[in-house]
């Protein structure tokens, strides 16, 4: 099978969502254990962004927006067997250049380990003064208890 340039889908299908809440579960930092259900949940209220090669996702984002003030960047994800290969630019750079995301004026992400790839979109280390959060980090494992 000849080796296809890279794609980008906006409408994953069942299966590909499938694929990017196995990576999110079981191999990030800030999703292990989610559920299937709370990921799908989370996936209708967002527009996710899912990146095919040879029919086989190879990188997984989702933004939460209003459309017109907003933006939230989470779940960014690029398959180990694919990493280094320019997908996760790729990625950001679709994502950036998407016309329902155009005119925001505010975006935000939380990472650990990927601020030089977000610093080349123009993200920077968010006020320290105004930025607040409440985090449940143990959620997914007390729900995925009661399932």
């Amino acid at each position: 099978m000849p080796h296809r340039t890279p794609t980008l889908t906006i409408a994953p299908t069942e299966d590909q969502l499938r694929i990017a809440w196995r990576w999110i579960a079981e191999d990030s930092y800030w999703g292990a254990h989610i559920p299937w259900d709370t990921f799908r949940r989370a996936c209708d209220g967002s527009l996710c962004f899912v990146m095919v090669q040879n029919d086989t996702p190879v990188a997984f984002a989702r933004v939460v927006t209003d459309g017109a003030t907003f933006a939230w960047l989470c779940d960014v994800f690029v398959d180990p067997a694919a990493r280094g290969q320019g997908r996760g630019k790729a990625l950001m750079q679709a994502i950036m250049d998407d016309p329902r995301l155009q005119g925001l004026r505010r975006w935000g992400l939380a990472t650990a380990d990927a601020h030089g790839l977000y610093q080349h979109y123009g993200f920077e280390p968010a006020d320290p003064l105004r930025h607040m959060e409440r985090v449940d980090r143990d959620i997914y494992p007390r729900l995925a208890a009661t399932i």
